[in-house]
Formats: structure tokens, sequence, C-alpha cells
């Protein structure tokens, strides 16, 4: 499955449906991300390269991909659960968009704006997603990889 793939923190509010519907209108498909747990662009990337394996190898848990890739990225097991805490609130003024296969993503006319800082990691978010170094010397960020891939391993 080979998918163009585009990962944007936006500012500004716009209903959820208005959104799903703007992005599948230009053709592709959307999935809007509370950003309180991404920790950055890398953890999404990871979380589409391992959900597109599990639908190759037949190891998918959910009936779509983009289904799979939030349970990716979110490290949860069910997808009730991944559904719940990955959905940004109604009012939320930032959100992560993963874009899949739109050209021109014409965040304007919906009402957001791209802000980059909104896909970059913070103590607010690793407390949250429960990212702790434990006195190891890591990166956060290679602890947020590495919660995608701990889905793999849990799947066992």
């Amino acid at each position: 499955m080979e998918n163009k793939v585009t990962v944007i923190g936006t500012k500004g509010t716009c209903p959820f449906d208005k959104a799903v519907e703007h992005f599948t209108s230009k053709g592709g498909e959307v999935i809007i991300l509370n950003p309180l747990y991404v920790y950055c662009k890398e953890q999404i990337l990871s979380a589409i390269e391992h959900a597109e394996r599990a639908f190759s190898n037949g190891t998918n848990r959910s009936k779509t991909l983009l289904t799979e890739i939030i349970m990716y990225v979110s490290g949860e097991r069910q997808v009730s659960k991944a559904l719940k805490k990955m959905r940004p609130a109604e009012d939320a003024d930032e959100n992560v968009l993963v874009l899949l296969n739109v050209d021109d993503p014409d965040l304007d006319s919906i009402g957001l704006t791209v802000c980059p800082s909104v896909l970059e990691g913070n103590d607010e978010k690793a407390k949250a997603m429960g990212l702790d170094t434990k006195g190891m010397n890591m990166d956060m960020r290679d602890l947020a990889m590495e919660l995608v891939a701990m889905l793999d391993i849990e799947k066992v």
C-alpha cells in the first residue's frame, strides 16, 4: 500500500465532521489526532509503517488502515480505547492531521493554519503518554517510537 502521507500540526477550530468531509472531498483521507498523545512526527510515520505491515501480513486488529494507524500511534491494543484517547476535543484549537493522498490540504478554507510546534515533544506530552526514561540515557523521541513498536510485541 503506497500512500502519500502528510503530517501537519494545526491551530484553529474546525468541527471534526467538517474536517473529515473537507479532506475526503479532495479524494484523500484524514486522521485527526489529539496532540497531547503525539510526541513527534516520527511517531506517526512509524505507526503508519507498522499499520501497513500489519495489513500486509494479515495481523491487523482493526478493519481499516486508518483505525490501525490510530491504534499504533496511541499504543492501545483495543480499538475503542485508542479512538477515545486519540480523538481531539470538539473545541480543541490544536490538532495533528495525518493526511493520506491529499495533494492540497487548503487549510485556510476550514479555518486552520499550520503550526509546527504542535508536533514538538514536551514534558506535558511525555507525562500524558507515560514516557519516562527511568534514569536511562534515552531520548523521549526514542521512547515514543518504542510505544508504537510495543503494540506489535503485545499482539504475540
